[in-house]
């Protein structure tokens, strides 16, 4: 019997300098389950090279020559709305964080990173969860009285929400029905005053309302 062959998640670099693209390269490539099928060095060549080879994930840094990576983002979205965007930066400013995520980017990682963090990082936005650098997520003050608004119920729907389960995982988790999963979320984002996912699980991290692995 013929062995299963790995589905590996491809990954598009995207980086102003060879150097910095040569490194990911190499963390990456030793990863069985992901596999670098090209590689950019500014915006305008990332959303073509995007558009050609319809990487899974792309890692895109910030700031690009001629076409900056929140742009690069939005134009390779627009074509291609399931790419995953891990978006690297220097800047830990909450307002760079916002701008990546309303870019529709799934991820945030300072250019600190560690090796392994990239790689794990890759792993989790490729499966649709939203991935923020720890040290980003640690900068907002926590906000209790926000956390008091929400059941413990809630809290613990919010958690299962920020892991990136569905309705329906959550559902089977916690042995209720979709329809009442439904129900909490709506009313965690009325409670919150938020009306996206991406944005519920960047406010619920950033204000200590979940633990982050």
């Amino acid at each position: 019997m013929p062995e299963k062959t790995m589905t590996k998640i491809t990954v598009l670099l995207v980086d102003d300098h060879s150097l910095v693209r040569r490194g990911f390269r190499r963390i990456l490539e030793d990863e069985a389950d992901l596999a670098v099928v090209g590689e950019a060095s500014d915006g305008a060549e990332a959303v073509r090279v995007a558009k050609e080879l319809e990487p899974q994930v792309i890692v895109m840094d910030c700031a690009l020559p001629s076409m900056n990576g929140l742009d690069a983002t939005r134009k390779i979205l627009a074509a291609n709305p399931a790419t995953a965007v891990l978006m690297l930066s220097m800047h830990s400013e909450e307002t760079w964080v916002h701008q990546a995520l309303d870019a529709g980017a799934r991820g945030y990682l300072l250019k600190s990173i560690i090796d392994m963090e990239l790689v794990t990082a890759i792993r989790r936005v490729a499966r649709g969860e939203i991935v923020l650098d720890p040290q980003v997520a640690k900068t907002a003050t926590l906000k209790g009285e926000s956390s008091s608004a929400l059941t413990a119920r809630e809290l613990e729907v919010l958690q299962l929400i920020v892991d990136g389960q569905s309705n329906k995982e959550i559902a089977a988790k916690l042995g209720l029905s979709a329809n009442t999963i439904a129900v909490h979320r709506a009313n965690i984002m009325d409670a919150l005053g938020i009306h996206k996912t991406a944005e519920l699980v960047v406010y619920a991290i950033r204000n200590g309302l979940v633990n982050i692995p």
